[in-house]
């Protein structure tokens, strides 16, 4: 019998979970090789947030900006542009210019990311913000700034790095059929492979995310992006799961838990000496809070927003773990941790 089944079910924010007892009991034998790692719980200010056992962070201290409001050409299925609607509105380099150093007058930001909707080839066009984000870097040389890269080419990967940018993002799709129906793209999967390659061919921290159960909810091609993921420098992989929430009534399932927590398994299996994350995007309810504790379980790096009981579990097993205002991907110092303290960044 596993002694953390036993511990987890003690756990008053998850008696009514459902977990797969052999699937716990092989994390609980895989646990030697990562007990010692730390579990960083990620509460960017993008989104409010709050659960009784860890606080979100009062201050704009890592927003999101959007360079398309709004708008996306592609109109995936799986999002439909929502995922836009709560980012901050940039649509011109200098309204960026503006909120940012008013924010960081204003609300001490540490840093922010900066996204938008694809065109219909899968490109954001950052170009005319990249001397905006030159002159932050140079008046502000503190301030950390990721990037939702879509699809690039060696050139326009080399022109992030030049502008400063310090951690780029990505979606690595392991399924062609996925691509074409889910995306409405026509790009092959080597696409996405090429510009992983471009990305990790510059001094920026690479964190490619990989979307669990993308193709309407079924496991289809997220091998094969561990595959690609495995073989590059990256920095961080970051695992996010389908939301149906965000799709068409009826077009998406939500993926098992035991699925979605076996490719937690496979991921850190693949990428030892690497930081692999759970980041925003994923399912509500019961389902978010056993999906949590499973990244806790299976040894990931961190978890974003993470559901009530996650930071129970971590201490059920024994984890160290610390919290961080910023988004998951990228790292700007540590603020509350199991049993050390340092000044947050969101301090009044």
């Amino acid at each position: 019998m596993s002694q953390w089944l036993d511990r987890i079910a003690a756990i008053e924010e998850l008696e009514d979970a459902e977990f797969d007892p052999a699937l716990v009991a092989e994390m609980e034998r895989l646990a030697p090789q990562m007990m010692a790692r730390d579990i960083r719980f990620s509460t960017p200010t993008f989104k409010e947030y709050d659960s009784t056992e860890v606080k979100g962070c009062g201050k704009n201290s890592f927003p999101a900006f959007s360079v398309t409001a709004g708008g996306c050409a592609l109109d995936c299925d799986h999002c439909q542009a929502k995922i836009l609607e709560p980012m901050i509105p940039a649509t011109k380099p200098e309204t960026l210019d503006r909120k940012v150093r008013d924010l960081i007058l204003l609300q001490d930001l540490q840093g922010f990311l900066l996204s938008g909707g694809s065109n219909r080839r899968n490109e954001i066009r950052y170009e005319r913000f990249y001397p905006v984000i030159e002159g932050l870097k140079r008046d502000f040389p503190h301030l950390k700034i990721a990037i939702h890269t879509a699809l690039t080419d060696p050139a326009g990967a080399k022109r992030m790095e030049a502008a400063g940018v310090d951690t780029a993002m990505m979606d690595v799709i392991g399924s062609d059929d996925t691509i074409r129906q889910v995306y409405h793209l026509d790009r092959p999967v080597e696409d996405f492979e090429a510009t992983l390659a471009a990305l990790t061919a510059t001094k920026m921290e690479v964190s490619p995310h990989i979307v669990v159960g993308l193709h309407y909810g079924e496991i289809r091609g997220e091998a094969r992006a561990l595959d690609i993921v495995s073989r590059y420098p990256v920095n961080a992989l970051v695992l996010v799961v389908i939301m149906p929430f965000y799709a068409r009534p009826g077009t998406f399932r939500t993926p098992s838990t035991h699925d979605v927590g076996r490719i937690f398994l496979e991921a850190r299996s693949r990428l030892k000496d690497k930081q692999v994350l759970l980041g925003c995007a994923r399912p509500a309810g019961m389902h978010k809070r056993v999906v949590d504790a499973y990244a806790v379980m299976a040894g990931l790096d961190g978890i974003a927003f993470p559901a009530e009981g996650a930071l129970a579990v971590t201490r059920a097993i024994g984890r160290p773990w610390h919290q961080e205002h910023a988004c998951c991907s990228i790292k700007i110092g540590a603020d509350i941790g199991g049993g050390r303290v340092k000044i947050p960044s969101c301090a009044a």
